[in-house]
């Protein structure tokens, strides 16, 4: 099993360098790229400038055709278009080894140093979302499959099928609608993962948890559903289909409680095919929820991959992408592991 582990180590390399390899590519020949975005805030600044000096501005134009021939050769060499893309991917490749991943384009920083401000407010919501869904996913879903058919079973399947049919992101607006700031309700912020800066500070030790866990209310809520239905589902059907196997009626034949058979026997076989989803769940949690974190204007990982891509921003939008790759490589790892953890009559080779 050790030497599966290992080899599943190594494969992350090829694996992720052909994920980024096709990203970079597309993103080379994609239209809109930075290069294109300096042309175009340059002609703007010369098209304000021509407007704000008036007639006879001639000057202007001659800085256009300037820009169409030698400024533009200068940008391409600056964003490194003046390679084969090939190239430009092993020069950057090499800088991602270096624990190097450019500089912003946007914010004019590392994008190591923005990734690391942002990562950690992600890394908050989503484990204490995925702590969440996983504590009550699986006691609701047990439950159901014991109470199957029955009043409780039938209420909370449409409950729960309801909660899945809208995305989390709509669930977080109406939310903010009838709740947040301002609303008939007013019960929870619009937003953000604290109050400002003024007020923040003055509060003792208790009110500042008080304060985060506050605001991290509406967005929680909105993390669960995604994964609410799936996973209660999930361990529903799986207990439900291993309470019908021989072994559990062989168990319950000896004379043993239906508890010890529940619990002890048949509920450990039914995590299996929970564990081996961790792995989307894994990334997705690290990574956060572009959508959610928008809605609710968390400024972490999700957020900044967001708006990365509405800017075009080509050196974070890649760094997201190399941290999302390593993310749900390992996630994938770990799910393998939980896999043998839980039934140890499973054996990778």
């Amino acid at each position: 099993m050790l030497s599966y582990f290992l080899r599943r180590l190594i494969m992350i390399i090829p694996t992720f360098i052909a994920i980024t390899f096709v990203v970079f590519s597309i993103m080379r020949f994609v239209p809109g790229g930075p290069v294109e975005q300096a042309i175009a805030r340059y002609q703007m600044m010369s098209g304000g400038g021509e407007a704000s000096s008036g007639s006879g501005s001639g000057g202007s134009g001659s800085g256009s055709s300037q820009m169409s021939s030698e400024m533009v050769e200068k940008l391409k060499k600056i964003y490194g278009f003046d390679k084969p893309f090939y190239i430009a991917y092993a020069l950057w490749f090499k800088d991602v080894l270096m624990f190097d991943l450019g500089e912003s384009d946007v914010y004019s920083q590392p994008v190591w140093d923005i990734i690391k401000t942002r990562f950690p407010i992600s890394l908050r919501f989503g484990i204490t979302g995925f702590l969440l869904s996983y504590a009550v996913c699986i006691p609701l879903g047990v439950w159901k499959a014991i109470k199957h058919g029955s009043k409780f079973d039938l209420i909370s399947s449409i409950t729960v099928f309801i909660g899945y049919s809208i995305p989390g992101w709509v669930i977080g607006i109406l939310l903010l609608v009838y709740f947040g700031g301002g609303s008939f309700w007013n019960v929870f912020p619009l937003g953000g993962i604290q109050s400002i800066s003024e007020v923040y500070n003055e509060m003792g030790f208790w009110a500042k948890i008080w304060d985060n866990v506050y605001h991290m209310i509406l967005p929680i809520t909105c993390y669960m559903l995604g994964s609410f239905a799936s996973l209660t589902v999930l361990m529903k059907n799986s207990l439900m289909e291993n309470l019908g196997s021989d072994y559990v009626r062989t168990a319950f034949a000896k004379g043993l409680n239906e508890r010890v058979v529940i619990f002890k026997h048949a509920l450990r076989n039914s995590l299996i095919p929970i564990a081996t989803g961790f792995g989307q769940l894994f990334s997705l949690i690290f990574a956060g929820s572009y959508l959610i974190e928008k809605v609710f204007n968390i400024h972490g990982f999700g957020m900044l991959g967001y708006t990365s891509i509405i800017a075009r921003d080509y050196p974070v939008i890649l760094g997201s992408l190399v941290m999302g790759s390593l993310i749900r490589l390992a996630g994938n790892i770990i799910s393998d592991f939980l896999y043998v953890l839980i039934d140890p009559r499973i054996r990778l080779n």
